[in-house]
């Protein structure tokens, strides 16, 4: 049987960013339970009670703060580097767009540390790279192969502690950070080491920024 405690979660578990504040103790519990009880109304077709959704309220945000995601941490190693006037190129997976991407190594002169990164997905390729090299990239591709052109991007690169991999959270801080922001994220890379966040152009400096600040308060 559906109650209410089983609603209140499942509404808090579709909002992510809720859930967050809730755990980390910043919500209003009785004015969230306010605003949720037309919704929870809703979907069992009858009246109830503030004091019950605000327990459930209460006693959710007692159990995700137990065990929401801990606080990852960056260290003194960690750097942030921006790259602007790039552009991204989208084109479907084919195989004779597979020879094109070989020559775009031959274009772009990474020793003069031009940006690159190539990301393969099921169906599509995108590459991000300087906005010079647009022409003679696209004229590496025949038309049918284009899919799409971003232009006005930018780079962000965080380099990351050399236990990464063994981190819980860490790249949920840093996309979470951005997003707290309001900043749109157009492409996520990582290696390693690295994370490299793709952003359009006016954003570049927000981000910068957003990131700096994270890692002063997380290391």
């Amino acid at each position: 049987m559906v109650s209410v405690a089983h609603i209140v979660e499942d509404i808090i578990r579709k909002k992510p960013f809720l859930q967050e504040a809730l755990a980390r103790g910043i919500v209003n519990n009785a004015a969230l339970a306010d605003e949720l009880i037309p919704q929870i109304e809703r979907e069992l077709d009858k009246k109830v009670k503030f004091a019950a959704v605000n327990m459930a309220i209460r006693r959710y945000a007692e159990k995700i703060e137990k065990t929401f995601v801990p606080k990852a941490k960056f260290d003194n190693t960690c750097d942030i580097a921006a790259k602007s006037d790039l552009i991204g190129i989208t084109v479907y997976k084919m195989e004779d767009a597979q020879q094109a991407v070989r020559k775009v190594y031959d274009i772009v002169d990474l020793k003069k540390g031009d940006f690159l990164t190539i990301t393969q997905g099921v169906h599509e390729v995108m590459l991000i790279t300087n906005r010079k090299y647009e022409k003679t990239i696209l004229q590496a591709f025949s038309k049918k192969l284009l899919k799409k052109t971003v232009k006005n991007l930018s780079s962000v690169t965080v380099s990351l502690p050399a236990n990464s991999l063994k981190t819980v959270g860490l790249f949920y801080i840093v996309t979470r950070a951005i997003a707290w922001e309001n900043i749109n994220i157009v492409d996520v890379v990582s290696t390693l080491t690295e994370m490299t966040i793709i952003v359009h152009e006016n954003d570049t400096s927000r981000t910068y920024e957003t990131l700096k600040q994270l890692v002063k308060e997380n290391n």
